[in-house]
């Protein structure tokens, strides 16, 4: 139950990264995943100068916040991105973060994408000189096509570096892959290195994700199956909130809703004794 718990910066879509900072450190959590997802939630880019890595870091500093993973998503299926994430294996390091996060086709709006486990695994292995020169391990987060923890398990045992593993996702599961996580988590565990722990409500296939504790998920039930298990990675909070107030523009009282999900994410933990 030590497990490092962080607060992905993708929870505030629509917010600056100071908000997102500001609010998660109010909150209560020392740590964060930094969202670096091209067109969609870019809180920090492959293209910052020096100047502005380190401004994030003074700011992480200033809050008492350390910088754990960083969602880089690319679509790894085409071979003219893996540069793109080449580069954002870099940022991942300069920024202090152990992991790099990523889906296996574009994390929103892909279309017209073509999957297949081998040319997966083959671009995943060249990525593994890449990892291994940084000291970052690259989790593939259960969402879209591969919606499943045993679909990626497929790809991880291909592929079988220490460091290409699995971001076991516990709503996506639900969302894309129509299973629940108490469960499905059983047939990958070997290779979860990252959870992004996240609830679901409403129907399965609805978008809507509240604050850990708030919706429908047997998540106290899930983690303590991962410590059974052995589990001692990170679990990193994603909250999407519905699919309305995610993806319109966002208002200055917005943030307060924002803000109170995450305190109160915090508060269930907290509850439960995790942190």
């Amino acid at each position: 139950m030590n497990n490092k718990i962080a607060v992905l910066t993708n929870t505030y879509h629509g917010f600056t990264l100071d908000e997102a900072l500001n609010g998660i450190a109010a909150a209560g959590f020392q740590y964060v995943e930094l969202a670096a997802v091209r067109g969609w939630t870019e809180h920090v880019s492959s293209d910052m100068t020096e100047e502005q890595i380190d401004e994030v870091k003074k700011k992480l500093t200033s809050l008492g916040l350390n910088a754990i993973g960083m969602s880089g998503h690319c679509n790894l299926m085409e071979e003219e991105r893996l540069d793109d994430f080449r580069r954002n294996i870099v940022l991942a390091s300069k920024l202090g973060c152990k992991y790099i996060i990523s889906s296996t086709g574009e994390a929103h709006f892909g279309e017209g994408e073509s999957f297949s486990d081998e040319v997966l695994a083959k671009h995943l292995k060249s990525l593994v000189p890449d990892l291994k020169k940084y000291g970052i391990t690259m989790v593939l987060e259960v969402h879209g096509e591969y919606g499943t923890g045993e679909a990626l398990y497929r790809v991880t045992r291909m592929v079988d570096s220490p460091y290409i593993a699995i971001n076991y996702d516990t709503a996506n599961v639900v969302f894309y892959g129509g299973k629940y996580p108490e469960e499905e988590i059983k047939c990958c565990i070997g290779d979860v290195k990252y959870v992004h722990l996240k609830d679901k409500a409403g129907e399965m296939k609805e978008w809507n994700f509240p604050g850990i504790g708030s919706g429908n998920l047997k998540l106290k039930e899930f983690m303590e199956y991962m410590d059974s298990q052995g589990y001692t990675g990170p679990y990193s909070i994603e909250i999407e909130y519905t699919e309305d107030f995610c993806m319109r523009d966002k208002k200055p009282e917005d943030l307060v809703i924002a803000d109170k999900a995450v305190k109160d994410s915090y508060d269930y933990l907290k509850s439960i004794g995790r942190i």
